[in-house]
């Protein structure tokens, strides 16, 4: 009786082996912020058997390689133009599946206090990356700094400038150099990942910005297309999309994060505003300015 309830107890402890185990996943990130916000997603994801291995990429080209190649079952770092860019030049079947934040582009100087002070022939450095460099001339579009020709949608290049009354010279830099170059250029657009990460914050430190409204440059989580439907994906995308994230983001306004579920589909409206923005930014989802959360 005793070898037969000895059985059975090590047949149900193997049988609940598997049940019991954590499906585990890993996720690309870009360092910062996102650090922080991805810490507790990994957090939360536990309480559902969620185990998220946080892989952290100073890179904007790698993260999509590895999913696609099956070294990354998720990624969170980018917005649906660069992606798209990805797909058609690099042919990746990756897809989004959530919303995550969104982290509007800025303009900054070191020599410079304002759009005003900007000189004729000023140098201003751009990425170099189609989407990014696109979002850029963009900003700087709306800013009433250059005209761009019409219809050229998100990716438009140096060459579709179509009036430059100061006559800038634009030097096309990768993104993640941008902030070490800067002494060297009169402004340039960062990104706000590289931007923060050298304590340059948005609002505070910007002379211009996007808007955050309506941005068709939200980030959000993707995944390859064959798993878009899987099980892990609707824990992943239950972990980050809750209200103790949403107010963690919140927290992190240094960095002029905002929580974004905006529809992926949804269409730009305005591009962007002159700085500071910070009260506005962060007064519309009831957090301090970037001034305040800064000293913390």
């Amino acid at each position: 009786m005793r070898m037969r309830l000895l059985s059975l107890v090590l047949g149900g402890a193997l049988f609940a082996g598997p049940a019991l185990a954590d499906q585990k996943i890993r996720v690309g990130i870009s360092g910062g912020d996102a650090e922080v916000v991805w810490s507790k997603v990994k957090e939360i994801a536990a309480n559902d058997g969620l185990d998220i291995i946080v892989v952290v990429f100073n890179d904007y080209l790698l993260p999509n390689a590895a999913l696609d190649a099956g070294d990354l079952d998720a990624n969170a770092f980018q917005h649906k133009p660069f992606l798209d860019n990805q797909i058609k030049t690099r042919g990746y079947r990756n897809t989004a599946v959530a919303d995550t934040i969104v982290a509007p582009i800025g303009l900054y100087s070191r020599k410079v206090k304002s759009l005003g002070e900007i000189k004729d022939g000023a140098s201003i450095g751009i990425p170099n990356d189609p989407s990014n460099g696109g979002r850029a001339l963009l900003l700087l579009q709306a800013q009433k700094l250059i005209k761009l020709k019409d219809g050229v949608g998100v990716l438009p290049t140096v060459l579709d400038v179509i009036d430059n009354p100061k006559k800038l010279q634009f030097r096309e830099i990768d993104a993640a150099q941008l902030p070490r170059s800067l002494d060297d250029l009169d402004a340039a657009v960062i990104n706000t990942n590289y931007a923060v990460a050298v304590d340059l914050i948005p609002g505070r430190d910007s002379i211009a910005i996007e808007s955050s409204i309506n941005n068709l440059y939200n980030n959000f989580i993707a995944v390859r297309e064959r798993d878009k439907d899987a099980a892990w994906v609707t824990k992943l995308v239950h972990a980050y999309q809750n209200d103790s994230i949403r107010q963690l983001i919140k927290e992190s306004c240094r960095a002029s994060f905002l929580p974004s579920e905006r529809p992926i589909e949804r269409p730009i409206t305005d591009v962007g505003h002159s700085a500071p923005q910070s009260e506005e930014l962060c007064d519309a989802a009831s957090m301090v300015p970037p001034r305040a959360a800064a000293k913390r």
